[in-house]
């Protein structure tokens, strides 16, 4: 699916372990679910979201980007971002871009937040842009927890600030009409998501509290997690907003599956995912 206004759009692929990805879930429940590689790792999709709102399009997160980290590429399997061509596609370019929201600023989705200029100086992808942050995600980023911080990137959002683009929110907000933006810190402080209205319907992207369709389970967390208890809470509380009320899903991270709605059975049985082209 796609309309006019809303689109998902790719900077490719990155790959993490299974371990990560399905934390305290023991292999023998979901090594039958998913297709690894000889790492054990399965391969998660960067997926952003673009908007039209308000006049402004906007970006939601920015996938892992073109950083040319030697590390990152070997642990995750990365290939060249795809960023900057899926915007070309669409006839845009960076300075086209209006707002980028940030759902954190962990590597795969602050990643293409910047890029190396000419002079290998790192500057913000986005030079007309005015990037939105939660403070708690900012001064987490600052000085993370040795836990968390693997999770950082330093050129990912330094040059933001250094470059006077940098909009810092606190709690949930409405950005533009039609936009708003939920704090859901159970992955990571300031965490958020986004819930967009456009013609009649909700889409919500759902950051890493449901980073892929696996995560729908209440009790698959990622080991990334921060505060797992408050995941799985904050989890509940929005899938039944999505369920009721019929929104439309964006995973961050799914590969096969990017969208869908969770609907449930004429018995009322169990929910399951209606998945959508997206």
């Amino acid at each position: 699916m796609s309309a006019t206004g809303v689109m998902v759009i790719s900077d490719g692929v990155f790959k993490v372990d299974c371990g990560a990805v399905f934390g305290r879930i023991p292999k023998i429940m979901w090594e039958n679910l998913v297709t690894t590689d000889r790492k054990n790792r399965l391969t998660m999709g960067l997926n952003c979201l673009l908007l039209e709102c308000a006049g402004h399009k906007i970006l939601v997160d920015t996938g892992v980007g073109p950083k040319d980290n030697l590390r990152d590429k070997e642990m995750y399997g990365l290939v060249p971002s795809r960023l900057m061509r899926s915007l070309k596609a669409l006839g845009l370019g960076p300075r086209d871009i209006d707002a980028v929201v940030l759902s954190h600023l962990h590597f795969a989705h602050a990643g293409g937040a910047t890029r190396m200029d000419r002079m290998g100086d790192m500057v913000p992808s986005f030079p007309k842009a005015t990037y939105y942050v939660q403070r708690s995600a900012w001064e987490d980023a600052q000085s993370p927890s040795v836990r968390q911080a693997d999770v950082f990137r330093t050129d990912d959002f330094a040059p933001i600030a250094e470059r006077g683009q940098l909009e810092l929110l606190d709690g949930d907000t409405e950005l533009f009409p039609g936009l708003s933006l939920i704090v859901t810190d159970g992955h990571s402080k300031g965490h958020q998501i986004a819930v967009f209205s456009h013609g009649g319907e909700r889409i919500v992207y759902l950051g890493d509290l449901v980073p892929t369709p696996h995560h729908l389970w209440p009790t698959v967390l990622s080991s990334f997690d921060y505060e797992p208890e408050k995941t799985m809470e904050q989890k509940r509380d929005i899938l039944d907003d999505v369920e009721k009320k019929g929104w439309l899903m964006v995973f961050p991270h799914g590969n096969e599956t990017r969208a869908g709605y969770l609907q449930r059975g004429k018995d009322n049985d169990m929910a399951y995912l209606r998945p959508v082209e997206f």
